[in-house]
């Protein structure tokens, strides 16, 4: 083939088109923004969210929406002693209408014709129902707590013992080492040999040794930031060691402190029903999901339900917050972004 010689008369000009400088290409969103849009897009993120709503909501209205209280033993005891569940619509159609499991109606044999129980009755005669939703509130506490003390005591000491380093860190890093290197089981035990067993020995031991993790990262993630730029110009410009570790580097790690805050809810929840359960959770006649597992346990033969119900409740609970914090945090790392 012949070669074409290049010229300049083959070449025209072509002016900018100043109309595309003022064309929005995508709309402006600030961090916070995108991260809610994709978190909205994630539907099963937004069905968890929806389904933990409508459980807190239930742990506050629950134990209210009859008048039994959840150490009340409803009298005469042996009458409603072990009353599987019955529901007014839900029985129509032949589910959870009060028959134990040879068929029989359980509520008609002992003259209860008019009495509903929705999650049924335990051994002692007390309304489950109140008790499993009395139960939820003490496992959203501890989940509460749990964050509450990763945010605060966490955060602060892991972002304090990261910007100042030296022989600061290395002193308070050991402090950490000599608190997580004894076991939150032996923590609470001790605890339980001085004081009560109840919601403030479990709130000591979580306060005293949960907090170890988000140092760690907190530590992590402020000694990648405090020599970047944006810090020595804040330094430069007389910015106070507080106001460096709370103004300028906290804001900018906290996707992954509210990453880590979200995973360590379940966490605690299980922990807490785990400690219930093997008999170092809340005395009696106090509930709690581990409680009622350890309690429905012993009759799980003959009354599934008093086992299954608020095993149940806790699997939703727990499946839901993780489905949730892996939205979450899918939402919140820009490296997630279109994926």
């Amino acid at each position: 083939m012949d070669k074409v010689k290049i010229t300049k008369d083959l070449f025209v000009f072509s002016p900018p088109d100043t109309s595309l400088q003022e064309k929005i290409e995508r709309e402006s969103l600030t961090f916070w923004q995108d991260a809610t849009r994709r978190l909205m897009e994630n539907q099963i993120a937004v069905i968890s969210l929806f389904v933990i709503s409508l459980i807190a909501i239930l742990a506050i209205v629950g134990p209210y929406m009859n008048e039994y209280k959840y150490d009340q033993q409803l009298e005469p005891l042996r009458q409603h002693v072990k009353l599987p569940p019955r529901v007014p619509v839900l029985e129509k159609i032949g589910i959870m209408d009060g028959t134990n499991k040879k068929g029989e109606n359980v509520y008609l044999k002992r003259g209860l014709e008019n009495e509903y129980y929705w999650f049924g009755t335990d051994d002692l005669g007390r309304d489950l129902w109140t008790r499993v939703w009395e139960g939820v509130r003490v496992s959203l506490y501890i989940g509460l707590l749990a964050a509450f003390i990763n945010l605060v005591i966490g955060v602060t000491y892991g972002g304090i013992s990261g910007y100042y380093g030296g022989k600061v860190d290395i002193i308070m890093m050991r402090i950490t080492e000599i608190i997580g290197g004894i076991p939150t089981l032996v923590v609470l035990i001790l605890f339980l040999l001085v004081f009560k067993p109840g919601i403030f020995t479990m709130s000591m031991a979580l306060v005293l040794t949960y907090w170890i993790g988000m140092a760690r990262v907190t530590r992590g993630q402020v000694l990648k930031l405090k020599n970047q730029e944006f810090i020595l110009a804040s330094r430069t410009l007389g910015a106070s060691s507080a106001q460096l570790i709370f103004k300028h580097m906290i804001p900018n790690i906290m996707p992954t402190i509210i990453i880590v805050i979200t995973f360590s809810i379940p966490s605690a929840i299980f922990y807490e029903a785990f400690l219930a359960f093997i008999g170092l959770g809340l005395p009696a006649p106090h509930a709690s999901l581990g409680v009622l597992i350890n309690d429905g346990y012993k009759f799980l033969k003959t009354y599934p339900y008093m086992m299954f119900i608020p095993a149940i409740v806790l699997s939703i609970l727990m499946l839901c917050l993780n489905l949730f914090a892996n939205g979450l945090r899918d939402a919140v790392d820009p490296k997630m972004r279109g994926q």
